[in-house]
């Protein structure tokens, strides 16, 4: 089993930034892939950004730009830094890890709320 602990969300004015943070704990081996996405009322849960260990880094293209993804695999935690922020990345943040490999697993933290407000 992993457990994810997400921190750092919360209400920032239109052109701020945050910080979410996702630390994994628990049965970490051969992690495939760490990435956060989002899920705004009423619509579906979508990719911000991930990265897939050994291959790539990806973004949706809403974010290019002002959003980084990070990875600090000593300490098994995902950062999303995200910058100049808008009133369209309200959402629940969540943090996805996938783990294994034949089979792999998919483990998704709790969220947290990210509130832009105009």
């Amino acid at each position: 089993q992993v457990q994810l602990v997400e921190s750092g969300g919360g209400l920032v004015q239109a052109g701020g930034s945050l910080r979410l943070s996702c630390a994994a704990s628990g049965s970490i081996f051969r992690v495939k892939s760490m990435g956060w996405y989002r899920q705004a009322t009423g619509k579906q849960r979508e990719l911000v950004a991930q990265i897939i260990t050994g291959v790539s880094t990806n973004y949706a293209d809403s974010v290019k730009g002002r959003f980084t993804i990070s990875r600090d695999n000593a300490e098994n935690t995902v950062y999303l830094q995200m910058n100049n922020l808008n009133s369209e990345d309200t959402a629940v943040y969540y943090c996805r890890v996938i783990v294994g490999d034949s089979p792999s697993y998919q483990y998704w933290g709790q969220g947290t709320q990210v509130t832009v407000s105009s």
